[in-house]
């Protein structure tokens, strides 16, 4: 019986040592802001079959932007301990060459190692670029911890996330905006104006859009989620096709507060 109880005990223990906690998540995305600073691949803990891609490409993690050295003016991670993953949004305005790049982080249980780096590389003739933009609107948000008892689920996070991309496609579908809500696209902002009255209340697309290839970060912790998707219809050149982007946002009590839409395209402003 007490030889029993030892082992359960030393279970308990490994389970608790091999854990994904958030100390450990928000040491991986200060090193990989570091990284990107510096472009040293060197400070970020790579499992021996680490997946890289930049705007849905899969490349060499040597020849990618992450490899480059870049002036960082702004950063704001969120953290998954549920996937063991993280997400960070980089603005690089004052940069030789300026950039807003969110990355996303899948590690393992114990968050040792990154076994994927996913990137939405976005510069000058991406849809709405505007680091200067995007950097000065950004800073003016406030994404502090929400009090615990306040916090939404996962579920309802995702869900929020999730309506609004589905109201793409049919206009008439509901989407819990707060009031007051932002959204910030490239580098512009609708909060500028009537802040305190802002919805993020969005008009129909030409023809109904449906967003896939959804892939998410959750934090709880922030109110925040970011989905990774392919939105279709955008570029021009290819109207039957889709381009990279992502959709952060932050949910307070059920209703968005915030949208950041990043997108990249395949032509100059997407051909529009």
């Amino acid at each position: 019986m007490i030889s029993s109880i030892v082992l359960v005990y030393a279970g308990l223990v490994a389970q608790a040592s091999a854990a994904c906690t958030r100390a450990a998540l928000q040491q991986v995305a200060a090193s990989y802001v570091e990284a990107q600073v510096g472009g040293k691949l060197t400070l970020l803990t790579l499992a021996s079959n680490t997946s890289y891609a930049e705007n849905d490409k899969p490349m060499d993690i040597s020849k990618g932007v992450l490899s480059q050295p870049i002036k960082v003016d702004f950063n704001r991670s969120i953290y998954d301990t549920t996937q063991c993953a993280t997400f960070t949004e980089l603005t690089a305005a004052t940069a030789q060459h300026p950039y807003v790049i969110y990355t996303r982080m899948l590690l393992t249980e114990d968050a040792s190692q990154i076994t994927k780096i996913e990137s939405v590389v976005s510069d000058s003739g991406d849809w709405a670029f505007n680091a200067t933009g995007h950097l000065y609107w950004t800073r003016q948000e406030k994404w502090d911890p929400i009090p615990e008892a306040q916090r939404d689920t996962r579920a309802v996070i995702q869900a929020a996330g999730d309506a609004y991309l589905n109201q793409w496609g049919n206009s008439t579908l509901p989407v819990p905006l707060g009031t007051p809500c932002a959204r910030l696209e490239g580098g512009s902002y609708t909060g500028q104006s009537n802040a305190a009255a802002n919805t993020c209340r969005m008009g129909a697309f030409p023809q109904p859009l449906k967003v896939g290839e959804r892939r998410y970060i959750i934090d709880e912790e922030l109110g925040a989620v970011d989905i990774f998707n392919n939105f279709p219809w955008l570029e021009a050149s290819k109207p039957d096709g889709a381009v990279p982007s992502t959709n952060f946002i932050r949910v307070e009590r059920g209703l968005i507060r915030y949208i950041h839409e990043v997108t990249v395209c395949e032509t100059p402003r997407c051909g529009r």
